[in-house]
């Protein structure tokens, strides 16, 4: 199996575009050779994801109510950051944004791609390590609840399902791995 490209494009279409995703329908010949469509959604901003941390192991979630979802969600602090902006930038601004807080310290845990059959849309996830506390501004678009929780508790959360956010899934279940590792 190489790792070239198998698919060929043969018409391109923009469907729908708007100020954060464009999405375009594709006339393809698949892999085996078949005719047919594929959708992608193509991401105008960076997803910024940040885990604070203080020096006792707690941390800091977000609720708030997604409408895509037509359900509530607890997360870590995170947003959008433009293609053409550092990604730490966007991840000091959302964190201060949401939570208040600004850090000293910056590390990024991970990179990935959230649904990466059907967009592009790539994430950038961040610890906060020695937190200053400042007053939270939301944008005008959020209702933002913010709890500050032992990070045993978010880990039990992701553990129980009541976290299932990707991004907050994929850094509490790292940050685990770091800290018995001594990495935070």
């Amino acid at each position: 199996m190489e790792e070239t490209n198998p698919w060929k494009t043969l018409e391109s279409e923009i469907k729908y575009d708007n100020n954060w995703i464009k999405l375009t329908e594709h006339q393809v010949i698949n892999p085996s050779g078949g005719k047919g469509i594929y959708g992608v959604v193509h991401f105008k901003n960076y997803a910024i994801g940040i885990l604070p941390l203080d020096e006792n192991h707690n941390t800091w979630l977000v609720g708030q109510y997604r409408y895509a979802l037509d359900a509530y969600s607890w997360e870590i602090p995170e947003g959008g950051g433009p293609l053409n902006e550092e990604p730490l930038e966007s991840a000091r601004r959302e964190l201060l944004e949401e939570t208040g807080m600004s850090a000293k310290n910056w590390k990024e845990i991970q990179r990935m791609h959230l649904s990466n059959s059907v967009s592009d849309e790539l994430s950038i996830i961040y610890i906060a390590t020695d937190l200053i506390q400042g007053i939270a501004m939301p944008e005008e678009t959020e209702e933002l609840i913010v709890k500050k929780v032992p990070f045993e508790e978010a880990y039990e959360m992701v553990l129980k399902g009541e976290i299932t956010d990707s991004m907050s899934v994929a850094a509490i279940l790292k940050a685990k791995l770091m800290i018995a590792e001594k990495l935070v």
